[in-house]
């Protein structure tokens, strides 16, 4: 309505001002004289615009007029679509014109006014591969999606427009949440374009997502032939694929598959933690303790963690705590003061009942990076040493609020996980599960914070016994102090 009221007004005063300019022409004195072939020619001012004018008008029509002659004679010499060209030359003009007007209004988020362009321009056109990406895009920036999906759909009729098509109706289908139906539309995109970088990503996503292991491993091939993925992240997550695909056929009871896939995982990154892990768990399986022995030694040197000190524990399940503090020493010797090292070494002392090389071997870590790990390790000293119950439980009651230490945490939306998976169960992002220490407002229960299973049960029956005999007002301290002495004696078992 003001849009129309804007236009009337410009009208009238276009009106208004030609007429002003005319009647001042009018009343204005002087002209023009012309002199043709001994004749006289005198124009007032008002004659000599009309003139100007007129000269202008004749001008254009003497140029239309020879493109015309122009257009015959070449029709004339065989050009059959001479003429036919040259009638839908100025409709072509106009069509591109409202093509480009509406391609600036789809850039500018003016959905409605992009949808009358396309309109118009395939009205002038015919040409709908050209005009219905306009209308589809404009259709859903104004929330029209059932338009934009029947253009899609007619976009699919045409081999050249096909892709276009099979991609709108998937980010459609994203949007509304029925990944089934993107997937299969993913995998059409991707057998038309296999070098779309959008579709690749999209199709990995999906198939990670629905653990489809097999085949996104095709997809992460195919980014690394046609060059969008770089050799080294590539062999990266191909190893997290291998290992996710480990872990599902481990789940169905199929151990020697389970075993291949969790080998060929650590072979193509030895540093990945619960590849390393599960390949070990395949090696003792196989009778091979010695292979197991070496991958773990390789992914303890790049990073410790409590899950490989598990797995090497279960190379030798029968060993006395002397015959493990011993072999032990072969996988921490070279990351002696890594805060993970010293805390196995406190806890194989513990085990051994010698607690003050215990209280050595843990140092000041308690003090310096106080974990609950760490300082259930330090009261579990004190007890060992015959300390003070007070200071046993003021360990435990440090242990309430101290940090839980590293965790599996997403580094893309840092969601805590209590074990390691190939996706972030919180965002869907592949690949970002990283060993780190979460910020202490989100960490939450883990699997940090217990003991590795090093501590004989011996240990912990004696501390239970200790725990009940004790008595304390502070009913808070007695929970952590149970939970712990739970914990500890289950994994110990």
């Amino acid at each position: 309505m003001l849009w129309s009221l804007i236009k009337i007004l410009v009208f009238v005063a276009i009106i208004g001002a030609v007429t002003f300019g005319a009647i001042h022409l009018l009343e204005s004195e002087g002209g023009v004289m012309i002199t043709m072939g001994g004749v006289e020619f005198t124009l007032g001012p008002f004659q000599t615009a009309l003139a100007l004018i007129a000269l202008v008008a004749a001008t254009w029509l003497a140029i239309k007029l020879l493109a015309l002659l122009v257009a015959t004679l070449k029709f004339l010499n065989g050009d059959e679509t001479a003429i036919s060209r040259y009638f839908d030359r100025n409709r072509e003009k106009k069509g591109y014109q409202a093509l480009a007007d509406g391609l600036m209004a789809l850039s500018s988020g003016e959905g409605r006014l992009a949808m009358d362009k396309a309109r118009k321009a395939e009205k002038f056109l015919k040409k709908p591969e050209l005009t219905n990406l306009i209308v589809a895009q404009a259709a859903e920036m104004s929330g029209d999606t059932k338009k934009a999906e029947e253009v899609y759909k007619t976009l699919l009729k045409d081999d050249n427009t096909r892709f276009v098509g099979v991609r709108g109706l998937m980010k459609q289908k994203l949007v509304e949440g029925k990944t089934d139906v993107a997937l299969k539309l993913a995998e059409t995109a991707f057998a038309l374009k296999p070098r779309h970088e959008e579709v690749q990503d999209t199709l990995l996503r999906l198939q990670t997502e629905n653990e489809d292991w097999s085949g996104a491993r095709g997809t992460l091939n195919a980014k690394l032939k046609h060059g969008t993925l770089p050799r080294d992240v590539h062999r990266r997550r191909d190893a997290v694929l291998a290992l996710g695909e480990a872990k599902g056929i481990l789940d169905e009871d199929s151990s020697i598959e389970a075993r291949e896939r969790a080998i060929e995982a650590n072979r193509l990154s030895p540093d990945l933690v619960p590849a390393a892990a599960l390949a070990a768990k395949g090696y003792i399986e196989q009778g091979r303790p010695r292979n197991a022995a070496r991958l773990l030694r390789k992914a303890w040197d790049v990073s410790p963690h409590p899950d490989l000190a598990a797995a090497f524990a279960a190379i030798e399940p029968n060993e006395t705590p002397q015959e493990r503090i011993k072999r032990f020493k072969t996988l921490t010797k070279a990351t002696q003061d890594h805060p993970e090292t010293r805390m196995l070494n406190a806890e194989l002392q513990i085990a051994a009942e010698d607690f003050p090389e215990a209280r050595r071997a843990l140092g000041d870590l308690y003090e310096k990076e106080p974990t609950q790990r760490s300082l259930t390790i330090m009261a579990a000293i004190v007890r060992g040493e015959g300390g003070d119950d007070a200071v046993v439980k003021g360990f435990l009651a440090k242990a309430l609020t101290a940090p839980r230490g590293p965790q599996w945490v997403c580094d893309n939306c840092h969601n805590i996980h209590a074990e390691w998976a190939p996706t972030c169960a919180n965002c869907g992002s592949f690949d970002t599960l990283s060993w780190v220490a979460p910020p202490e407002t989100e960490a939450k229960s883990g699997s940090g914070v217990e003991m590795l299973p090093l501590i004989v049960g011996a240990i912990a029956d004696q501390t239970r016994d200790d725990a009940e005999e004790s008595e304390t007002s502070d009913e808070d301290v007695e929970t952590v102090d149970a939970e712990v002495v739970e914990e500890t004696d289950t994994k110990a078992g």
